[in-house]
Formats: structure tokens, C-alpha cells, sequence
């Protein structure tokens, strides 16, 4: 009697059946052949078992994620990092002792500290000389200061602040330091599980790729360099939490897309106003989404879908955005957002819903009148897009900048920083990166990402062209600023696991396939011969007459014989055609959906293990990153010689001098990199700090550090200045000191003040501090702070950064006195000398009558009050 149809086995052997050796193990070759309803139990523990695992899983990631960037705080100790993080800190600090609304409300007043001559808004009045000198004395000096609630992104703060309320509510006593050295590591996990969704995504359908890509991407980024040079233990920046926004906010952007859903539309605008809380980097998204949607509209993949994924995220994250006191109305007057609100996002917006209502009204309109309304629409459309168009037109042209921010048009034009804003160009994270810093930062992604994306166009779909163009944009940017490598990462970290995914299961199919041949025995063994002659007539009973056997081979078949055999090949044809059918019934991924790529055995293997190789070398790379290179804090410098480690704690050294013993109203003038960590760590108001947002104010103080010493004691003393801070390398090597940053105080200075030029301060086009040095350069005040009594060091006075021997190594000052320098010498602070005594007295000695009629004539003469 011949044996039931097993449509799994001619699906997957065709109409032969496997040999008997493969039959010996249906567990690994043929697990579908089992009883349908065994099959399904089967399937769904299999399916709650992989559950779990995955969960498992994440948690590891998720703890890696959390560990890795724990270097800092065990090498070191709990500390904050680099500059900006300390005025974060500050503002957690005042937010935690005096409530949100003290935090809204708060003005700064030991920032930015300025002097200007009251006098010019007197001139006009008729009050006396008397008063106007009170005046003068009462209201010369004052704080420009910084109002803090509308001028930081609150994100971070509210965050931080948030996790210590918690915490304290739950007694669970931790300090706000504390707090804030631990948020990035926390929310980097929270990364890796985001990213983990955007790479997996819910939908079958429209996934970008399925749960092995997610998980693969999610470990890729828990260790990705480039992403823990930002989100150490310690690095209390924006960057901490808003890359966790970034990837989630592109997650449930896709979820909409994929399900179409109002809630989750709603859950995507919510999450893109967090990311426009914690930094602003968020222009990178509401620029990014509407050119998804472009392409999706050019391409002919419209659909209610990609409605109601963008439209609301366009009305609610505009009106969200406009809520935070640092964004307001720049939501909507910038080109920041014109570009995605007004020239993308509200084209697109007005494109979107003339490409909805055109498929609306074809549904319910006959095909003449649905081109006369086609017409319509389309004359109608264009006259409001010239309208919005000529709009913008005017009120980008009508801004000097044409509506940019100095950053977006660096972004746009590399060299518009260098020509017009130099500030912006002499921060470092604002410089085109190098080759080697993308081998640093994402290492061997660089080669993963471009399989990546070919795999991504097989299928391509909505979620995978939004992942294609998320990497594409990425690319350009970190090619213009090397602090954009940030964005890259995440992108650079799902293709890569997109492609090892993919790889890893092209090359495992390859060996479960192949893996039978190994226990299927010789052909030359008597025993397999005769096991399988008894196997024929098992093929005959399994439909299989296409098998000829050696004997119907060796004979020459007759006419009446090959009219039997014609006849078994057609019916042997209808079976298979059945039998493939109900496979696909039965199968819950149809197979011949697409051709799978079978690769020999002994190549599977090789590639399997150089990609185990691969990642090894990824992991030692990342680890070595986060132990060596990212984790030490910029405050606190350590260097390795052959008599061990040496700790330069000279910053700190610096700021508690400063705190213990200097007045609480003493101004400290330095470059503006320290103004957070002076005015943080040492409680002592700066003249400028690392807010940058007064050009002038800067050029002012480069102009005084470029000039000489009596020039230089006249702007610091007109802006009440008491104390100036230098950071000198040159002891020690540390090459991020301010001579290597003096050519950007003379660039911004001498934007400000044309006097200040740079040339004055090279020699033959090359910057040096030799003998050979300008005398402009010899005699600035920078050298002079930097160099007074260098050469009692060694006798020779060699600064190891610029391996050079000083060129001018004796000289006194006469403006300004050392009061303290570090141990090191990395921080040198001096205070301003008092001006000389004045004879406010008449004179005692005599004086003719010429004299005395020259000062009868002046008496009548108004004295300056500055002199």
C-alpha cells in the first residue's frame, strides 16, 4: 500500500525521496514529518523558548552595555568629565535645591561679566557732575549673565533630576554627582534596546530586518566607540540621553509606518519632543522624516500609512517643540525648520494631502471627472506651493545669514566656519575627521556597512529605505564634523548587523543543508548497496517514477513502454505542481519566495569562523577604547613612563586655590574652554564661558592675550578682572594648552578688532615660539603668562609640546604677578597689579606766572573721570 503524500518532504527533496541515512535523522533533517499537531506544539515552545533566549539576551546586552563605560569610575574615581558636563552638573545642582520653577526663572549672574561706561546713556541729561560720577561708580560694572531656563536644553537636567527624586523618594540616598556620572552608562543601555527595535521592528511585513539583525545591531552599539566617547561614566552631555532619543524617536517613526496607528503617531511626536528637550540635534529628524517621505511619495509607495506616520508628527512636534523656552518660535522662523518644516516638511505636508485627496477622489469619482478634478487639484497645488514658496524666499533673504545658524551652514559649506565664524571653527569637535578616526570610532563596521545596505534592498521596503537614506545622510555629516560620527554610529551599527545577520544565515543554511552528507555512508559498502536496492520500491511508492533504475537504464524500452513511462511523468509533473502548492499552504514563509544560496560546506565554515574572528578583534578594540582612550577624564590627565603611573591633578589643584583664596566677587579672565569648570569647581564669575553665544565678548579677551602687557592689563581692568588663568603645557606635554590655541584667539580678535593681525605673529608662515619668533609674538601677553620664569625649570627653557627651546626666556613682568602655579605648571593664575598711586594734593613747590595762568585757563575744562 503506498505511503501517505508528505508534502514537507517533496517541498523540500522534490519528487526524490532523501536517503535512507537521512531518514535516520528526522530531529535535524526533516523535523516537520512529526504529526501536524506535534509539529505545532513543537513550534510554539520553540517560539516561547526563543522568547525567552532573546529576552536573556538583551539583558546581557543591556548590562554590557551599562559596564564597559564603568572604566573611568574604577580607574579613577566618581568624577564629571571634560567642560561642558560641569555646567550641566551646576544646573542639576540648582534644580534639585530649588524646585523647576526657580530653575525657569533662574539668571545667572557669575557668567559673562562685562563693564560698559554708563556715561554715554547720561550725556544727554542735566543731572551734575557730582551725581553723574555716583553714577559712574554705582552702575559701571555689571553681569551680562545668562538666563538659564530659556538657553539650555532642559532634557538632560530634567532627566538627571528626575532619576535622584526617585531615588530619594525610595531612600535611596545617592548625591546628585552621583546621578549624573551614572546617567550616560544607564541610557546607553536604553540605546542598545531602541536600536534593537528599529532593526527588528514588529511587522513581518515591513520589518527592516528580523530578530537576529536586532539583536546583533543592539550588542554593536552597547560597544561601538564612537558612541562611548560620549556616554562614559562621567560625561554628563546632552549626547548622554539624546542618542537613546534619536534611535527611539526613528523606531516609532517606522512602527507607524508599519501599523498605521494614531496612538503610536502620537507616541512618535511625544518621543521627538523629548529628543528637542535634550539637544539640538534634533533638526537631524524633522529634516530626515520628510525627505523619507519625499522619496516614499516620488517612488509610488503612498499610503494611508505614511498619512498618519508623518502628519501628526508634523502639527504635534511643531507645537511641542515651540514649548521649549530654547526652541520657541525658532520651530517655525529658522532654516533650520524651514528646511523641514516649511521648504520639506510643509511642501511635503501640502504634497502629502494632494496625493491623499487625489486617491480619495479617484475612489469615488468616474474616470472622466477624475481628470477634470485632477486638473483642478494639480492648478490649485502649484499656485499654493509658489505661494508658500515666494513667502520663504523673502524671509530667508531678508536675514544676513539667509535664516542659518552658523553650525547648519559649517554643515552645508565646510569652509563657511573658517572664512566668517572663526569661533566655531577652532573647537575641535567641529573639524572634518580623518580616516583613521572612522577606523577608531567604528572600526571594522566601515567594511559591514555596504553589505548592509545591499542587503537592505532585498526585499526593499519602507523601513529599509528609511534605514538606507538614516546612513547615507549620517555619512555626509561625519564627513563635515567629526562630533557627528555620534549619529553615524547607530546607523553604521544596524547595517552592520543587518549584513551579519544576513551572513550568518546564509552560511549556517548552507551547513544544515549540507550537514547529512557527512553521516551518509560509501556507496562501495555491500551492506548500504543492499539497503539500498530494498529502498526501491519504497521511491515507486512515493511517486517518485522519474527515478530510473540501472535496469530500465541498460534496456531499450518498447513503444507500449514509453507511452507508460510519458504518462507516469506527466502525472509525476501534477503531483509535484500539488505538492508544492499545499507546501506553501502548510510552510509559514513560503520558500520559493526567494532563491536561498547554498554554499559548500568547507567555504560556510571558513567564512563563519574569519566573521567569529571579526568580531573578536571588534570586541578588543571597543573594550581597549572604553579602558584606555575614552575613559579618562580631561580633568584629571594621567601618563605612563618606565617609573609607573603619573596622575596630573593640576586642574582641580587650580580651581580649589581659586575657591579658597580669592573673594567670592573676584572675576577670573582665562579662555572661554574654562569658564564652566572655573565657574563650577571654584564658585568665581568668568568674563566668558564655553556658551559662545557673544562673539564679541571673546574677542575681546583674545584681543587682550594677543596683545601687550600694558594693552592687555587696561581691557582686563576695564573689565574689572582681578585674576587671569593660562593652562601651559609645555613642562609636561600637554599639548591642548592655550599656545596651541593662541592663533584662534588671534583669528576671533582679530575679527572683532582688525589691529589684531595674524601674520604678526608668524614668522615665514609658520607659527613658532624659538628665537626666530616675532617680536609681536615675544612680547603678547599669552607668551608672557605662559613662559615667566619657564626657564628655571631645566635652565634652558624647552617646551616639550612645540620641542623647542623658548626664544625669549628673561623678562619681568610689570602689569601682572604670579600668585600660583600648579604643581605641574599645566595652570598658572596671576593677579592684576593695583595702578600707581596718584598726588590728588596741590603741589608744594612754586610755580611761575606762566605756569599758573596756563591753569587758570583749564580750570573751567571737564576732567575725564577714567583718568
Amino acid at each position: 500500500m503506498p505511503q501517505p503524500l508528505n508534502l514537507n518532504r517533496i517541498h523540500r527533496w522534490g519528487l526524490q525521496s532523501p536517503p535512507a541515512s537521512h531518514r535516520l535523522l528526522p530531529c535535524l533533517i526533516q523535523p516537520s514529518m512529526a504529526d501536524p499537531s506535534e509539529a505545532k506544539g513543537e513550534g510554539s515552545l520553540r517560539k516561547a523558548f526563543g522568547g525567552v533566549l532573546g529576552v536573556f539576551i538583551l539583558l546581557l546586552i543591556g548590562t554590557l552595555a551599562f559596564s564597559i563605560r564603568l572604566f573611568s569610575v574604577i580607574k579613577y574615581e566618581s568624577v564629571i568629565h571634560e567642560f561642558d558636563p560641569y555646567f550641566n552638573y551646576r544646573v542639576t545642582q540648582f534644580l534639585t535645591k530649588n524646585g523647576i520653577y526657580d530653575f525657569w526663572n533662574w539668571f545667572d549672574d557669575r557668567t559673562w561679566y562685562y563693564l560698559e561706561n554708563m556715561s554715554t546713556y547720561c550725556k544727554n541729561s542735566d543731572l551734575d557732575i557730582v551725581f553723574e560720577l555716583m553714577l559712574l561708580v554705582i552702575l559701571d560694572r555689571y553681569p551680562l549673565g545668562r538666563v538659564i531656563g530659556g538657553t539650555v536644553y532642559p532634557g538632560l537636567t530634567l532627566t538627571a533630576g528626575s532619576i535622584w527624586w526617585l531615588l530619594n523618594n525610595l531612600n535611596i540616598p545617592l548625591s546628585v554627582e552621583t546621578v549624573c556620572v551614572f546617567t550616560a552608562p544607564i541610557f546607553s543601555a536604553n540605546a542598545a534596546w531602541a536600536t534593537y527595535l528599529l532593526t527588528k521592528a514588529p511587522s513581518h511585513q515591513f520589518e527592516v530586518k528580523g530578530t537576529g539583525a536586532g539583536l546583533t545591531a543592539a550588542a554593536l552599539l552597547a560597544m561601538v566607540p564612537s558612541y562611548i566617547s560620549r556616554s562614559v561614566a562621567g560625561s554628563y552631555d546632552n549626547e548622554a540621553v539624546a542618542i537613546f532619543a534619536l534611535i527611539f524617536t526613528f523606531y516609532l517613526y517606522i512602527k507607524t509606518l508599519n501599523t498605521g496607528s494614531l496612538f503610536y503617531a502620537t507616541l512618535n511626536a511625544l518621543s521627538y519632543f523629548y529628543m528637542v528637550c535634550s539637544w539640538g540635534g534634533y533638526t537631524f529628524i524633522i529634516n530626515l522624516i520628510p525627505m523619507h517621505v519625499l522619496l516614499c511619495i516620488v517612488t509610488g509607495r503612498y499610503s494611508s500609512r505614511l498619512y498618519i506616520a508623518y502628519a501628526p508628527l508634523v502639527v504635534l512636534g511643531t507645537l511641542l517643540a515651540s514649548l521649549v523656552p530654547v526652541v520657541g518660535f525658532n520651530a517655525v522662523m529658522t532654516s533650520e525648520h524651514f528646511a523641514s518644516f516649511l521648504v520639506k516638511c510643509q511642501e511635503v505636508f501640502i504634497i502629502l494631502h494632494v496625493v491623499a485627496f487625489v486617491y480619495y477622489i479617484k475612489g469615488i469619482l468616474s474616470p472622466k471627472m477624475f481628470k477634470v478634478a485632477m486638473t483642478l487639484v494639480v492648478t490649485i497645488g502649484i499656485a499654493v506651493c509658489s505661494a508658500v514658496l515666494a513667502i520663504l524666499i523673502a524671509l530667508v533673504a531678508s536675514s544676513p545669514t539667509k535664516g542659518w545658524s552658523g553650525r547648519s551652514l559649517s554643515l552645508l559649506d565646510p569652509t563657511y566656519a573658517s572664512k566668517y565664524i572663526p569661533i566655531i571653527a577652532s573647537v575641535s569637535e567641529h573639524q572634518p575627521p580623518t580616516w583613521p578616526s572612522y577606523f577608531m570610532d567604528i572600526n571594522v563596521l566601515a567594511f559591514l556597512v555596504p553589505a548592509g545596505i545591499v542587503a537592505c534592498f532585498l526585499p526593499l521596503s519602507d523601513a529599509s529605505s528609511f534605514v538606507i537614506l538614516y546612513i547615507a545622510t549620517s555619512v555626509y555629516f561625519s564627513g563635515v564634523m567629526v562630533r557627528l560620527m555620534l549619529v553615524l554610529a547607530p546607523a553604521a551599527c544596524i547595517m552592520s548587523g543587518i549584513a551579519l545577520s544576513e551572513a550568518f544565515d546564509a552560511f549556517t543554511r548552507s551547513i544544515k543543508f549540507q550537514l547529512p552528507k557527512l553521516f551518509e555512508a560509501s556507496p562501495s559498502d555491500a551492506g548500504d548497496t543492499n539497503r539500498g536496492t530494498q529502498d526501491e520500491p519504497t521511491k515507486v511508492d512515493n511517486n517518485t517514477p522519474t527515478e530510473k533504475t540501472e535496469a530500465t537504464v541498460k534496456e531499450r524500452p518498447s513503444e507500449k513502454h514509453r507511452k507508460k513511462e510519458k504518462k507516469k511523468l506527466e502525472k509525476g509533473k501534477e503531483i509535484k505542481e500539488k505538492g508544492k502548492e499545499n507546501a506553501d499552504k502548510v510552510s509559514n514563509k513560503p520558500l520559493n519566495a526567494k532563491k536561498l544560496l547554498v554554499l559548500p560546506l568547507e567555504a560556510s565554515a571558513v567564512a563563519i569562523l574569519l566573521l567569529i574572528i571579526l568580531g573578536a578583534f571588534y570586541v578588543v578594540h571597543c573594550v581597549w577604547a572604553a579602558a584606555e582612550a575614552y575613559s579618562a577624564p580631561s580633568i584629571v590627565l594621567t601618563s605612563h613612563s618606565h617609573d609607573g603611573l603619573h596622575v596630573f591633578d593640576d586642574f582641580r589643584e587650580a580651581y580649589a586655590w581659586l575657591k579658597h583664596n580669592t573673594d567670592v566677587d573676584d572675576k577670573v579672565a582665562s579662555w572661554w574652554d574654562y569658564g564652566y569648570q572655573t565657574t563650577a569647581m571654584a564658585n568665581r564669575t568668568v568674563i566668558v564661558d564655553n556658551n559662545t553665544w557673544n562673539n564679541t565678548h571673546i574677542a575681546t579677551v583674545g584681543t587682550a592675550m594677543s596683545s601687550p602687557e600694558k594693552p592687555a592689563w587696561d581691557i582686563f581692568n576695564s573689565l574689572d578682572v582681578k585674576y587671569v588663568l593660562v593652562v601651559f603645557g609645555g613642562l609636561v606635554g600637554y599639548s591642548s594648552d592655550d599656545i596651541n590655541k593662541f592663533l584662534w584667539m588671534v583669528r576671533i580678535g582679530g575679527g572683532v578688532f582688525p589691529h589684531i593681525r595674524e601674520p604678526d605673529y608668524l614668522r615665514d608662515g609658520q607659527y613658532r615660539i624659538d628665537a626666530h619668533a616675532t617680536p609681536t609674538m615675544l612680547n603678547c601677553l599669552m607668551y608672557k603668562l605662559s613662559y615667566y620664569r619657564f626657564v628655571e625649570t631645566d635652565g634652558k627653557g624647552f617646551d616639550r609640546v612645540r620641542g623647542t627651546e623658548i626664544g625669549k626666556k628673561h623678562f619681568r613682568l610689570t602689569h601682572f604677578e604670579e600668585v600660583f602655579t600648579t604643581h605641574h605648571w599645566m595652570v598658572r593664575i596671576y593677579k592684576l597689579k593695583s595702578p600707581k598711586n596718584r598726588i590728588r594734593g596741590k603741589s608744594k613747590k612754586k610755580t611761575n606766572p606762566k605756569t599758573t595762568s596756563k591753569i587758570n585757563s583749564n580750570k573751567n575744562v571737564k576732567k575725564n573721570p577714567w583718568q
